[in-house]
């Protein structure tokens, strides 16, 4: 984790490409969140007051199917197709991917540059290609303290597949790598870490938003001041097989909540309904409980549960519920979110932490009836004194803005999936590739 950044090394004069997330949502080519063009700021403007050359590359959504050489249909266009009489497949697959290749336009950066261009008074230019002859031409008209956005990524096969080709053209824009992109940290494609992996770029450091991510995530993590509480939900124990592992050998207190928490107590003998559950976890969960018992942590489920006969259609459906212990969910209801001991539960240890990670709702918090236990989960984290309070990415981050509790935490992740992977434990390529301190 010890990586050198951004203030370590002479920028002066130097090409500097920039690895950043600008994969921000758009309605109508409009941006509708500005919030990673705000993260990627600092760095921009540091090395911008800097001298350096500013060649900014992101990828945007996901185009790269159409870039395959056999583009794969979605769902609802497979089953459309397979409709058809045999003799009319071939056409309407024709047709959905040229409509497809049509789509294309709505994944340009375009709005971004113009965005940032505003920002930054008129110092930004755009790339209509990621490493063809506009971006060429660009990069080498650069002067020192300008900015340039090169097109999506993604829109050259060679980036997710690591192309070494696609690689040396991306790497002879640079004299320095910097990777401040966390949410695609852990991910190996060209831009993200293969341009440094295949020594075509020698100086890699970091930018500030990793930076912060690792001095704040990786830090409480591995040194963490104690009581140290881990809080997981979501949907799915086979999404966070190894993040459960991992955190019990480092927290105090583990914390399961969400979908996930059903399997949990399935494996403890209870009764869970029609509750969403993962049949083939369930010795897994055995084992954490154990495991869980050896290493004298506390392992805590919901002992109570908000029921419903079905799961909201639409999901912010008004829905009649009620709560119910958990070991005494009725055959014919679900579990759709915590119930209210559970919530004073949850949030007593929450506020008794000094350092608090959450990664996944408690309930469907998309809906206002099954979101009270992601609130109560929220407004402890909000309200738990002296603590270091990280949220985790994703759904948990979305739900932490949009209850207003986002100014309250320490540290909200801006990778849901990079969170993920660091909580296993895991080494994500984008940070690995980046040069160490010495």
């Amino acid at each position: 984790m010890n990586k050198l950044t951004v203030k370590d090394i002479d920028v002066k004069g130097k090409r500097c490409l920039v690895r950043v997330d600008f994969n921000v949502p758009m309605k109508d080519g409009v941006i509708t969140d500005e919030n990673r063009i705000n993260g990627a700021l600092p760095t921009i403007k540091y090395l911008m007051d800097n001298g350096a050359k500013v060649i900014l590359c992101s990828h945007m959504g996901k185009p790269h199917n159409i870039f395959n050489e056999k583009i794969k249909l979605n769902k609802k266009e497979k089953k459309a197709v397979e409709a058809l009489p045999e003799e009319e497949r071939a056409a309407a697959t024709a047709e959905y991917i040229e409509k497809a290749k049509k789509d294309i336009k709505k994944f340009t950066l375009k709005p971004v540059a113009d965005r940032l261009n505003e920002i930054l008074g008129g110092k930004v230019t755009f790339a209509t290609d990621t490493v063809g002859a506009d971006a060429c031409a660009k990069v080498a008209a650069l002067k020192e303290g300008e900015v340039l956005i090169l097109e999506n990524t993604r829109f050259d096969a060679g980036e997710e597949g690591k192309d070494l080709e696609f690689c040396k053209k991306l790497a002879a824009f640079a004299d320095v790598y910097v990777n401040d992109a966390f949410g695609t940290a852990h991910r190996s494609h060209a831009s993200t870490a293969a341009i440094v992996e295949y020594g075509l770029v020698k100086t890699a450091v970091c930018g500030f938003l990793i930076e912060k991510e690792l001095s704040v995530m990786a830090d409480s993590l591995e040194n963490p001041v104690r009581p140290f509480v881990a809080v997981l939900g979501g949907a799915k124990v086979a999404d966070k097989l190894n993040v459960i592992s991992n955190l019990l050998e480092k927290c105090d207190t583990l914390i399961v909540g969400g979908g996930m928490a059903y399997t949990f107590l399935k494996a403890k003998g209870y009764e869970v309904g029609t509750s969403l559950v993962d049949l083939e976890k369930i010795d897994y969960c055995n084992e954490m409980i154990a495991k869980a018992e050896k290493l004298g942590k506390e392992l805590v489920l919901p002992i109570d549960t908000t029921i419903a006969k079905e799961f909201p259609n639409p999901i912010d459906a008004e829905i009649e519920v009620s709560v119910v212990d958990s070991d005494k969910i009725p055959a014919d209801m679900m579990g759709l979110d915590i119930g209210d001991k559970t919530m004073e539960l949850f949030a007593s240890k929450v506020k008794s932490a000094k350092t608090v990670i959450w990664n996944g709702p408690m309930g469907v918090f998309e809906n206002p009836t099954l979101a009270k236990g992601t609130i109560a989960v929220a407004k402890a984290m909000a309200e738990a004194e002296g603590a270091t309070t990280i949220i985790g990415g994703g759904d948990s981050a979305a739900a932490v803005a949009q209850l207003g509790f986002a100014d309250k935490m320490s540290h909200i992740s801006t990778g849901g999936g990079a969170s993920l992977e660091l909580f296993e434990g895991k080494v994500l390529p984008g940070i690995a590739c980046l040069n160490e301190k010495d």
